[in-house]
């Protein structure tokens, strides 16, 4: 009997590397509030595991309406040329190597995507924009973008008018959590900037092409400290991949029949 397919538009999530420890073997996770918001918005979420391979993300890819971005450490700057300072804490190369394909493929295929955190420094670098490798040295007049000791920090972030972020809030005006050290740079052709702090560093990108979905964010929106109207990100995204599998843009995820 072949299996009913789920209604939900099935959202890939990409996760988290770590190698081998003392007392654990090497593995991949999330943390449960990426797919916790998801499932909550109306979406299937599915794990994207870091394969390293062009051929297979694409596979999976294929079975995917759209992509959330997770955060995470910071990519490698080598990669692009940029020195690797003290101050950086690069995530695991099998890591790096993985999503620099996949956040490819995702905006080759213009799929929707949210990005969060790293995710969205990710997508800015590979559509050719630029980052700061540590905001209290690259920005010294910031305000405080983390807090060291691991404490929970907020800050406003003020959006831009006619941005499809501030039509999502709903507001101009936003007070959200942060944990980053770094912050966009140069913003990458085909991107706007959807969101600043008080001191100018960026904190939200949107695509500048409104038939494309892909919204980023600097903040933890999955995260506990997350603010209620957060949720609002994870449906408008769900909704935006719904509407792009029923008009055949995407290709659904089918069980194959038992």
């Amino acid at each position: 009997m072949a299996a009913k397919e789920s209604p939900r538009p099935v959202i890939g999530i990409n996760t988290d590397y770590f190698l081998a420890g003392k007392t654990y073997s090497a593995h991949a996770r999330v943390n449960a509030g990426y797919f916790d918001a998801v499932y909550a918005a109306g979406g299937l979420p599915i794990l994207l595991p870091p394969l390293g391979k062009e051929a297979e993300i694409d596979s999976l890819l294929d079975r995917c309406d759209g992509v959330l971005l997770t955060g995470g450490l910071d990519m490698d700057p080598r990669k692009t040329n940029q020195p690797l300072t003290a101050t950086v804490q690069p995530m695991a190369e099998r890591r790096d190597s993985n999503d620099r394909i996949l956040v490819r493929r995702v905006i080759d295929r213009q799929m929707p995507v949210l990005a969060i955190g790293v995710g969205m420094q990710q997508i800015n670098v590979l559509m050719g924009g630029s980052l700061f490798s540590h905001l209290p040295v690259d920005c010294p007049k910031a305000l405080p973008h983390f807090d060291p000791t691991g404490a929970p920090h907020r800050h406003i972030v003020m959006l831009e008018e006619n941005t499809r972020i501030e039509e999502i809030y709903g507001t101009n005006e936003l007070r959200v959590n942060s944990r980053h050290h770094q912050g966009i740079n140069v913003v990458a052709k085909g991107l706007r900037v959807g969101g600043r702090a008080p001191d100018g560093v960026i904190e939200a990108l949107e695509s500048e092409d409104s038939d494309w979905f892909c919204l980023a964010v600097q903040w933890h929106p999955e995260a506990d400290t997350a603010s209620a109207l957060d949720m609002q990100m994870f449906e408008c995204f769900v909704q935006a991949t719904a509407r792009e599998s029923q008009a055949g843009a995407a290709p659904r995820f089918k069980l194959a029949a038992a």
